[in-house]
């Protein structure tokens, strides 16, 4: 059985009904990355909005949604609460957002265990200083306020939480678009630890690496799914023009940046 598996899934506003997502479907297996891929606008974030639950109001859902076998249309606020943060995690694309500026971070995370991991405050402690070392960070962040830290920091913190969580799903939204290249490629080092554990959805512009980490891709184009599967196959043979137009453009650009250095 997936793990998560969505069927016709579709995101409208409510009054207008004009369509924003449409008629999505896919599953997700345990243990696997999917990757999901598109311009921007073609509705990536608004899609894992729906499927976590936290969709603006006014916007409507409709399709079905299974997770763990359980039928997630039927389950009320405080049931899509319990859920995110112990079933499912999210990790946002700008991580200063999803801290408080005014606590310092390790009472922040281990707030949350407590709260979401329903942890002793020791047991906390120790899980939070354990997940640092898995990313590379030092306890002393522990004292330190979000905006001491750099960017990419933060999001070590973020994958840091997810990890002593230890959620069935993490959905990571362009957890890398506002960082440079070096912190990048530790925040995908992270992402990759992360999915050792867990089921991961990976929302990238970033092509590159959409294929280092994904074992499946869903390519999005104007709110519909225009593509889905392998990722070697996608990547080597991509049947929709979108998804072409998207690995030809990563081509150009990898090749325009061997020709630089080439020039040096």
């Amino acid at each position: 059985m997936p793990l998560l598996e969505l069927r016709h899934v579709s995101v409208t506003e409510g009054l207008s009904g004009r369509p924003l997502v449409q008629d999505v479907s896919f599953s997700l297996q345990r243990g696997h990355c999917l990757g999901i891929v598109g311009e921007s606008g073609s509705g990536k974030s608004l899609l894992c909005r729906a499927l976590l639950g936290l969709l603006p109001s006014g916007l409507v859902r409709s399709g079905q949604l299974h997770f763990d076998g359980r039928d997630l249309g039927r389950l009320d606020p405080a049931g899509w609460r319990e859920l995110r943060g112990t079933g499912m995690a999210v990790i946002l694309q700008q991580a200063m957002t999803a801290f408080d500026p005014l606590r310092p971070l390790g009472k922040q995370l281990e707030g949350a265990l407590r709260d979401r991991g329903r942890m002793s405050a020791a047991r906390a402690r120790e899980a939070v200083c354990e997940a640092l070392q898995r990313v590379d960070l030092p306890e002393t962040v522990l004292s330190s306020y979000p905006h001491q830290l750099s960017g990419g920091m933060l999001q070590r913190c973020m994958i840091a939480l997810t990890l002593a969580l230890r959620p069935a799903l993490v959905v990571a939204d362009e957890p890398t678009t506002a960082l440079d290249a070096c912190h990048q490629q530790q925040v995908l080092r992270c992402l990759a630890d992360v999915a050792r554990d867990a089921s991961l959805i990976f929302v990238s512009h970033d092509l590159g690496a959409v294929q280092q980490l994904a074992d499946e891709v869903l390519v999005m184009q104007a709110g519909r799914c225009v593509e889905y599967g392998q990722a070697a196959q996608l990547f080597d043979a991509p049947g929709h023009a979108c998804a072409r137009h998207l690995v030809r453009t990563r081509l150009a650009l990898w090749r325009g940046f061997r020709q630089a250095l080439g020039d040096r």
